[in-house]
């Protein structure tokens, strides 16, 4: 695994463990188990195989790097895998091994256990989420007359409230969540295709064993397998990087506001290695990181949509590193901002100040629009 030492910036510990070998092991070693449940529900395999291959497919038996190892030498991870549990289940019920991913491909392993992982992903940046929302509310609602200058080209401009800007980064972090959670909704479902994405090698069959499938999943059945349709995943992609885009803007105004010229709000922040008397907007920072990294990987995942025929050589293989590094980063600027603004300080009294200081040749400004828009914002 990538080390925790260079990634820390770029992960959570909760995404870190997400993304662990033994978690994308038993993603995987769950669609091969659910498989084999499923086809034995429908006669397909003996009730003995079924067991001996859900009895084995257990990430602890396993070992990552070997696998990893050979992957290599196929390109695909679930060769080796399946190999691998198969000699196990050999170990259990000799007959039974034949029966491990029977009729099954490559990619349908590979693409569902991503899915499963993204399951959990959503449920942890959904708390994240929620609690950011709730903090930026408050922290609205609390400094609803609390004036302040605008910033237009980093220059002074009319005053408007500190609780107007606090409501335009919930409005677009508000409006960013949803689109991404939406995406996660289309595409979190089962990828069961087998070769040609037909599923013919079960008869009439497939769509039964489909279903059965999906069911000991938890996931929705696709009207067809969509191996060289990655329409869903590009769109959980680029909404990642919008939303962390957004959160990044709230990180820059942040950073900003906490420039000891400005020094109207400053985050929990850090310290300095050699500079002790300095607080760093070091949550900010964090978030402006993910935010230079995440184009990048959405350009990469859209440059691999550009796939062949039936089954990519090249454009697939790229994704699950892209989008798992695309959700590393934004669960790591949506729980630096999630912290930063519920440890945020505001000071009114040097906002006060910075207007007398650099307002003085704008006319008094009356603030009711202000709070029109302000409350608009909230209600998105």
């Amino acid at each position: 695994m990538p080390s925790r030492l260079i990634s820390c910036l770029g992960t959570t510990e909760e995404f870190a463990d997400l993304f662990s070998d033994s978690s994308v092991l038993a993603a995987l070693l769950a669609f091969e188990s659910g498989l084999a449940r499923a086809q034995a529900r429908l006669g397909l395999i003996p009730q003995s195989a079924a067991a001996a291959i859900s009895g084995a497919a257990v990430a602890d038996g396993f070992h990552a790097a070997a696998i990893a190892r050979e992957a290599r030498q196929s390109a695909s991870v679930a060769i080796p895998l399946v190999n691998a549990l198969a000699a196990r289940v050999r170990e259990i019920d000799e007959p039974g091994a034949r029966f491990v991913h029977w009729g099954a491909t490559s990619q349908d392993a590979i693409d569902t256990a991503m899915v499963l992982l993204l399951g959990r992903a959503q449920g942890i940046l959904a708390g994240d989420h929620a609690r950011l929302e709730q903090s930026l509310r408050a922290l609205s609602e609390r400094h609803a007359g609390t004036p302040m200058l605008a910033r237009t080209l980093l220059q002074p401009a009319p005053p408007i409230t500190f609780g107007l800007k606090a409501a335009g980064w919930y409005g677009a972090a508000h409006r960013s969540w949803g689109r991404l959670s939406g995406a996660f909704g289309e595409a979190l479902r089962l990828q069961f295709g087998g070769a040609s994405g037909t599923l013919a090698v079960y008869g009439t069959h497939g769509p039964a064993l489909a279903a059965q499938l999906a069911t000991e999943l938890g996931l929705p059945v696709s009207g067809a397998p969509w191996h060289a349709h990655r329409d869903r995943l590009a769109a959980v992609a680029a909404h990642c990087g919008i939303y962390t885009g957004a959160l990044a803007k709230i990180a820059r105004d942040v950073a900003l506001l906490m420039q000891p010229e400005v020094a109207e709000a400053a985050e929990p922040g850090g310290g300095s290695s050699s500079m002790p008397h300095k607080r760093n907007p070091s949550a900010c920072v964090v978030a402006l990181a993910a935010a230079n990294r995440t184009p990048g990987l959405v350009a990469a995942f859209l440059a691999g949509m550009v796939q062949e025929h039936e089954r990519a050589a090249g454009g697939w293989q790229a994704e699950w590193q892209t989008l798992a590094a695309l959700i590393d980063a934004t669960g790591s600027a949506l729980s630096a901002m999630a912290g930063a603004i519920g440890g945020l300080t505001v000071f009114p009294e040097r906002m006060l100040a910075n207007i007398e200081a650099h307002g003085k040749q704008f006319a008094a400004n009356d603030l009711g629009a202000a709070e029109q828009f302000r409350k608009q914002l909230l209600e998105e």
